[in-house]
């Protein structure tokens, strides 16, 4: 065994040898490398790790800055600022916007070949991606850090992050790009697709300075957007990259958006909007002529300027106006609002002085709604409204007002007055126009014929006090009447009022007696939906009687007195005349049941109203014509309303005996049969008509600017600035004015 064993063991030591020799090459290479190879496999595992530890050390971080970065709470405020639209009255006719030009629309509203084209211009994988391009980002970025400008690639819900959520300003940095990616990416996996397409397609800017698809679609083609076609609709996705350049394209621009047009199309052919023969037979659209801006120019002007201030009254900023989207529907009328300047223009011959000028306000009685003026020749030229701001003395028109106080406090329409002139009272002289006498006058005839003395008398026997409360309870403001009512003059109009402040008033009669303050807006619809109505509740001034009274006298003054240039052939009206001293303010207010209305006309400078072939003015001229013109072009085709009789109608007139010096100045023995025949009173000859009576010449004492002949200087500048009226609550829905 032993000698096998050490055959067997030859055997084994034979056979290492022979291994130990073929593994021997090998292990000597290796031995060689092995000093180079072992650094190396170091340095790959360090990589390893470190690129381990940095992937780890990414995600980590992109877990910090995801939770850190939420979807911010509020919106940019431009993003979704809309801008607020003007009403006519009817609620319907546009007559203005101010503002942020966007009107929100859902996204159903918009037509898919809308939507496609946007897609297939900015951003084809929209319904596929997750908010973010990685190739546009990396892109974007690396156009950061090296500050070239290198197309970006962000998506539409990028762009839509970028220019709707607050927090992400547009400069060009890291940290804000960060901040867009994961916002982006946040919203894509919170919002809808189409959420984010409506946003976007609401907030993104096209130019003409239309911001939201609706109002581009108004500025481009005046449309709504939902009757757009796949031509205008791939025009307006062509417009966004280029939407300054693009907006009235001319030249060089106009090749360069047909270009870019025609990529649109071609895109919409990839992404199987369109087919190659539908995309064939599309015609670059025509678009409609570029708006200029809103321009404030003519009536308008002052027509936005009036329901401007009325919102900050009530308690709305400009930056609710111009970015909160309200809808305001005003109190004027398109129709009468172009009658009031016709008027004007008609009646005024062609070589007025550009120095005079008139107003003219219409009002409705029964909600003190103003449904016209007229403000001036053009806000544009002088934003000073002549229905509105401007104050000059009220003239004779004023002596309404007086009489109402008479009658309200117990004098009846047959109480008689001194009409003598000149009438001396304290320091006073008070004369009559041309110094003409009268006698002893009942009230209709110290009316009719506009008897200064007279009205001085019924004064002083009423009580100076109870006429400013009677003009007050009226609608005249209290601050406008204070300086002057302790003047004997009081009643002749010494007071500056506006021709908007004399239409309420005299409105006050013709609505029996309840006055609602005048106002220029209807309604106010927030984006909510939210509506506010905005109304004037009546209040009681006078009584029915009273006014039925004075509407009786007053309707002698345009029957047979100073105002008959204003007599209406188809219904009654009522109003009066004032002219002022030297002319210097000439007036005429009157009304209808369903409608009072002011006139006057005055100068900047104060001086006497004078027209060529008419020399100086007096109330029963021009303005008497003009507002002849105007109120029955208004109430053509209204229903013909009569005014109630005086209220000792019958016992006055329809009995036998009723004594004649009292009841019939002429002394005919005439008797109407009912309220609206022949005026008992006696009414001029076909004689030309006498100016009703200037203001008297002495002053009321006070030195008061106002009132002409008291000696000081009576030239004034542009007419004052009015006082800011108090704002009402405006916690409340229904605003009482």
């Amino acid at each position: 065994m032993r000698s096998g064993e050490e055959d067997e063991a030859p055997g084994q030591e034979a056979a290492e040898p022979a291994v130990a020799q073929e593994a021997g090459e090998p292990t000597a290479v290796l031995e060689a490398v092995e000093p180079t190879a072992k650094p190396r496999r170091r340095l790959l595992r360090r990589v390893l790790i470190a690129g381990g530890i940095g992937i780890a050390g990414l995600i980590g971080m992109f877990g910090v800055v995801w939770a850190m970065t939420p979807i911010p709470d509020t919106t940019q405020a431009l993003a979704t600022a809309q801008g607020s639209l003007f009403y006519y009255r009817d609620g319907k006719t546009v007559l203005a916007t101010q503002g942020v030009n966007r009107k929100n629309v859902p996204l159903s509203k918009v037509p898919a070949v809308v939507k496609d084209a946007v897609i297939a211009a900015e951003n084809r994988t929209f319904y596929q991606d997750t908010g973010v391009s990685l190739t546009g980002t990396a892109r974007a970025m690396w156009s950061t850090f090296t500050g070239q400008q290198i197309q970006g690639g962000s998506t539409i819900t990028q762009q839509m992050v970028r220019n709707y959520y607050s927090g992400l300003s547009q400069e060009r940095s890291v940290i804000r790009k960060l901040k867009e990616i994961m916002i982006s990416l946040k919203v894509d996996r919170s919002k809808s697709k189409d959420w984010v397409l409506e946003q976007y397609l609401n907030t993104i800017y096209f130019g003409r300075g239309a911001h939201g698809v609706q109002a581009a679609s108004l500025a481009y083609f005046n449309k709504d957007v939902s009757k757009l076609g796949a031509a205008e609709g791939a025009y307006l996705a062509a417009v966004i990259q280029q939407p300054t350049r693009f907006a009235d394209p001319k030249g060089a621009d106009l090749e360069a958006v047909k270009a870019r047009w025609q990529a649109v199309v071609s895109g919409m052919t990839e992404t199987k909007v369109l087919t190659s023969a539908q995309a064939a037979g599309l015609v670059f659209p025509t678009l409609v002529k570029q708006k200029a801006p809103l321009s404030l120019g003519g009536q308008k002007g002052y027509m936005l300027a009036q329901v401007r201030a009325e919102l900050n009254r009530l308690g709305y900023s400009d930056e609710d106006i111009n970015q909160g989207g309200l809808k305001v529907t005003t109190t004027f009328d398109r129709k009468l609002m172009g009658l009031a300047e016709e008027a004007v223009k008609t009646v005024l011959p062609d070589d007025t002085p550009k120095k005079v000028r008139t107003g003219l306000a219409a009002v409705d009685p029964a909600t003190g709604e103003v449904v016209a003026f007229y403000g001036g020749r053009d806000y544009n030229a002088t934003e000073w409204n002549n229905a509105f701001d401007a104050k000059v003395q009220a003239g004779s028109t004023f002596k309404a007002y007086a009489l109402a106080a008479a009658l309200e406090n117990g004098f009846d329409l047959w109480t008689r007055v001194d009409g003598n002139s000149p009438m001396h009272i304290a320091s006073a002289t008070i004369p009559n126009s041309g110094d003409a006498s009268y006698g002893s006058v009942d009230l209709v005839q110290a009316t009719r014929s506009s008897v200064n003395t007279a009205f001085v008398d019924l004064g002083q026997k009423v009580g100076l006090a109870k006429v400013a409360r009677a003009a007050e309870a009226a609608g005249i403001p209290a601050d406008q009447l204070t300086q002057h009512q302790a003047a004997p003059t009081f009643p002749l109009g010494v007071a500056s009022v506006s021709a908007v402040q004399q239409a309420s008033a005299y409105g006050t009669f013709a609505a029996d007696g309840i006055h609602h303050d005048a106002h220029v807006i209807r309604s106010i619809t927030d984006v909510r939906g939210h509506t506010r109505q905005i109304t004037a509740p009546g209040k009681r001034a006078f009584s029915a009687e009273t006014t039925a009274d004075t509407s009786f006298a007053l309707q002698q003054v345009v029957q047979g007195g100073t105002g008959t240039a204003a007599r209406l052939y188809d219904r009654p009206a009522a109003g009066k005349t004032g002219t002022t001293d030297e002319s210097a303010a000439v007036w005429f207010t009157g009304y209808v049941p369903q409608l009072s209305v002011a006139v006057n006309m005055f100068r900047d400078d104060n001086k006497a109203v004078t027209v060529p072939g008419y020399g100086a003015l007096y109330g029963g001229t021009l303005p008497a014509q003009i507002w002849k013109y105007f109120m029955s072009a208004a109430m053509d085709g209204k229903p013909v309303e009569e005014f109630p009789p005086p209220t000792d109608y019958q016992t006055m007139w329809s009995s036998p005996n009723t004594p004649s010096d009292q009841n019939n100045q002429n002394g005919d023995g005439e008797n109407p049969d009912s309220w609206d025949s022949p005026s008992p009173f006696p009414t001029p000859t076909d004689t030309p008509e006498t100016p009703d009576s200037p203001p008297p010449t002495e002053g009321d004492g006070q030195g008061n600017q106002d009132n002409p002949g008291t000696g000081t200087d009576t030239s004034n500048p542009d007419p004052p600035t009015p006082a800011e009226p108090e704002a009402p609550d405006p916690t409340t829905t229904e605003v009482n004015f």
